[in-house]
């Protein structure tokens, strides 16, 4: 059996690498650790997500079988999803992202700061 090497570009971890590093499914799986939710309140809690984006984002980890999608027959249906065992293993990794996000957003932010004032100083 072949060891995967990500830094070969035919490497199909990549793939896997491109989704857990996308803004929205760190947003979706950090929602879905605490239980099962519906579109319209995933829509609702994530602001700045349209429709078709998140639509996109909960099929492709429904399809790498990060999250679970359950219908109800209802009119008009109503859709709820969960996260899998597997997208249990996950949630954690990609929710210390976050994490370190909102803990060191000051520091990067003063950091662009300084760093666009040196390259307009230079212009």
């Amino acid at each position: 059996m072949l060891v995967p090497d990500v830094y070969a570009a035919t490497c199909p971890t990549r793939l896997v690498l491109d989704r857990v590093a996308d803004k929205w499914t760190v947003l979706v799986l950090g929602l879905l650790t605490h239980g099962p939710i519906r579109f319209n309140r995933l829509r609702r809690a994530i602001e700045g997500v349209s429709q078709k984006m998140l639509s996109q984002t909960l099929k492709s980890l429904e399809r790498d079988g990060l999250i679970g999608r359950k219908a109800f027959p209802t009119v008009p249906v109503t859709v709820e999803y969960s996260i899998t065992p597997l997208g249990q293993t996950l949630a954690a990794t990609v929710d210390a992202l976050r994490v370190w996000a909102e803990t060191h957003i000051e520091t990067v932010q003063a950091a662009q700061q300084r760093y666009d004032a040196i390259v307009s100083d230079h212009c």
